[in-house]
């Protein structure tokens, strides 16, 4: 009787390969997207029209930050370089950091009332009825859409000691005494309240309508959740419609922190950074810097340091906002 044998012929001591039935066949192999030059044309204008508008100043006044520009390079046209004398010379100043600290208040007191009222504003749309929402909505164009010198010149003629009407409503009112001759923006305090007042209502709308937005695009189902859960309304706000509006609220502070900042006309108007500097901010200090004490380079100095301080914050906060949009 012949052996089986056990190993193919040509290989001693092995077992002959298995084969293996064929499985389903896999996806294709994802293919990387072919770019095209599309988007960055139609981006080009819009990049272009920045880098004149926006870029080229930037740059002039970096130049000018380390130049010797003053009131004889106005009359002869030539400068000399004088390196980072100029940001030394701002960065020992005795003034920088009360004005820095005074802005840095102000700005935070100015985004802090501009997101709650807005925010109030926003939630009393979405309660009332078309034709109420329709009147608010009204409203609030007009305030925004309202040039900031004309509505400055008529919150100064709101104010104004003799012919003022907050003095005259003050006064008829019997209980503050008489202020039919009060200067509001003779006092750093009350001056400054003032202008926060302004600031706030020409901000408001576009906080306002922004956030109304974000609150259309909750769906109802979970308030309707919470509701049957037993949440009351201002609990609903809380877990609910803050959460959602989460981005949405990050990107109007971040835009409020730049423009409340940067707050010039207002102030300029109404105070002048005045009395005795008592509502200077850095904006008004790069001004007065530049053009009253003829010391342009100083002025731009100044103005490049709020850039940098400003684009610093900004970043960061931009940084948050992406993370809290990537968790939403």
């Amino acid at each position: 009787m012949n052996a089986i044998p056990t190993s193919a012929p040509g290989r001693r001591g092995t077992a002959p390969p298995r084969r293996v039935a064929p499985g389903p066949p896999g996806p294709p192999a994802a293919r990387r997207p072919r770019r095209t030059p599309q988007p960055y044309i139609l981006l080009a204008p819009a990049l272009v029209l920045l880098a004149v508008v926006v870029g080229y100043p930037l740059v002039r006044l970096g130049v000018i930050s380390t130049q010797g520009f003053g009131l004889r390079t106005l009359i002869t046209g030539r400068t000399s370089s004088v390196g980072a004398a100029n940001y030394t010379a701002i960065l020992h100043d005795a003034q920088l950091a009360p004005i820095l600290l005074r802005t840095v208040v102000f700005a935070a007191t100015l985004v802090a009332g501009t997101v709650a009222v807005g925010l109030g504003a926003a939630l009393m749309m979405v309660a009332v009825g078309r034709r109420l929402r329709s009147a608010m909505m009204l409203a609030l164009l007009g305030a925004w859409a309202m040039p900031t010198v004309a509505s400055t010149l008529v919150w100064q003629w709101l104010f104004q000691p003799t012919y003022g009407v907050v003095n005259w409503l003050l006064t008829q009112l019997r209980v503050f005494g008489d202020y039919r001759q009060h200067d509001f923006l003779a006092h750093p305090v009350s001056g400054f309240v003032v202008v926060w007042l302004l600031v706030v209502w020409i901000s408001v709308p576009f906080v306002a309508l922004t956030l109304y937005a974000g609150l259309t695009q909750i769906p109802g189902e979970y308030h309707e959740a919470a509701a049957i859960d037993g949440a009351g309304y201002w609990r609903r706000v809380r877990t609910v419609t803050l959460p959602f509006l989460r981005p949405v609220l990050m990107l109007v502070t971040v835009m409020s922190v730049i423009w409340d900042f940067n707050v010039f006309n207002q102030i300029w108007i109404l105070t002048k950074g005045g009395p005795d500097g008592g509502t200077t901010t850095i904006a008004i200090w790069s001004f007065t810097k530049a053009f009253a004490s003829q010391s342009y380079g100083q002025g731009a100095a100044i103005a490049v340091f709020s850039v940098v301080l400003l684009a610093v914050l900004a970043g960061w906060w931009v940084r948050r906002l992406v993370v809290a949009g990537e968790e939403a």
